[in-house]
């Protein structure tokens, strides 16, 4: 029985600026850890990494786990945990973040009381790492150069550089740059994150085919599908879909509608594993691969995502789950996430095979909901 319940809301410090197509985040972050402690005393840990231009603000994220979600989980156990997501998706409309930051953690639960890791709660093990893809986002592009290299050196050969922030031109430049700072078996993918308008995006795509990525990702807002579709058919380069797609339902209208020919599957958008696990399945069946996105997130909430990509067959364009190593300048996991070899590792023992760092996590806490 789970007889008490967490909520945390932190303030991520940043190590360095990074730009989007929507918008920049600097300085801090901010975000939620879950703390669920059992009568037999095991802890299992949850994350929600809401930003207010995405999805949400921390403050909702915090009143929907501390209000509206405590009363189906205090007093239940973790056997129940599809019970609990179902009360939890019919209680509250939205704020898909805090709901897979609770089911994050009953996972974390169920895996320590069976003795298995949660890939193995999702289906089973596919894979044991994912190729890890790091995001070229600082507006400070000889910091942003400095930073590629280091990754470089490490292993990592998938690079994704967020354009639509700065003008047409600069985006040209960056890519000039750091396409010849490049070893030739290291790729280049595009993310747009919504920030070309449909009318001109064209022109502009062709002239970032000159690069060849190997994919581009959501040029266009998340509604103008229509767009994303006749881009798609005019463009070489695979087109990624990714703020098009949060629910099983918008899912279902991509293989049905083929606007893009892959999808960035996330567990912040998703609200569980079992609606993640849904997409996938929909969009694996139609020959869709996914990539693995990830939003500001720590440690909790990578170790996490490594599970669901370990247990995903057609999470086959790698994964960016990297922020907790490289962009947060507080890591809350007692062991860092496995990056060895420009890949992400699954996490070895029962649960999400975590310890929290109770130091570490004190120290970025702003508010706290016992």
């Amino acid at each position: 029985m789970i007889r008490r319940m967490v909520v945390r809301r932190v303030a991520w410090p940043l190590q360095m600026k990074r730009s989007h197509g929507i918008g920049d985040v600097a300085v801090t972050m901010p975000g939620i850890i879950l703390e669920l402690e059992t009568a037999d005393g095991r802890i299992g840990w949850g994350e929600a990494a809401p930003w207010s231009a995405f999805a949400g603000t921390a403050e909702a994220s915090f009143a929907a786990l501390d209000v509206y979600l405590r009363p189906f989980v205090v007093g239940h156990s973790d056997a129940e945990r599809a019970v609990i997501m179902l009360q939890a998706e019919k209680a509250l409309f939205a704020h898909s973040d805090a709901k897979v930051a609770l089911d994050m953690a009953l996972h974390d639960l169920a895996g320590q009381r069976l003795g298995c890791p949660v890939a193995e709660l999702l289906g089973g093990i596919v894979r044991s790492s994912i190729p890890l893809s790091v995001s070229v986002a600082n507006p400070d592009f000889e910091a942003d150069l400095d930073f590629v290299r280091a990754r470089l050196g490490e292993g990592v050969r998938l690079f994704k550089v967020k354009t639509g922030f700065s003008d047409h031109a600069t985006d040209l430049q960056r890519l000039t740059r750091l396409k010849a700072a490049l070893p030739a078996d290291a790729e280049i993918r595009i993310d747009y994150n919504q920030g070309l308008e449909p009318f001109g995006a064209l022109a502009k795509l062709r002239d970032i085919e000159a690069f060849a990525p190997a994919f581009i990702e959501q040029p266009v807002a998340r509604d103008h599908r229509r767009a994303m579709a006749e881009l798609s058919a005019a463009l070489t380069t695979p087109i990624l879909a990714d703020e098009s797609v949060f629910s099983p339902a918008e899912a279902t209208e991509l293989v049905r509608e083929r606007y893009a020919d892959a999808v960035s599957i996330k567990l912040m958008k998703a609200g569980s594993f079992a609606r993640a696990t849904s997409i996938a399945a929909m969009t694996g069946a139609a020959g869709i691969p996914a990539y693995g996105g990830t939003m500001y997130e720590g440690g909790i909430a990578l170790a996490a995502g490594i599970h669901f990509a370990c247990a995903t067959p057609n999470l086959t364009l790698g994964a960016e789950f990297y922020t907790a190593n490289h962009v947060m300048g507080v890591d809350v996991l007692e062991m860092p996430i496995n990056l060895a070899g420009g890949a992400s590792h699954l996490p070895e023992g029962p649960g999400l095979g975590i310890r929290v760092n109770r130091a570490a996590l004190e120290s970025i806490t702003v508010e706290a909901g016992l």
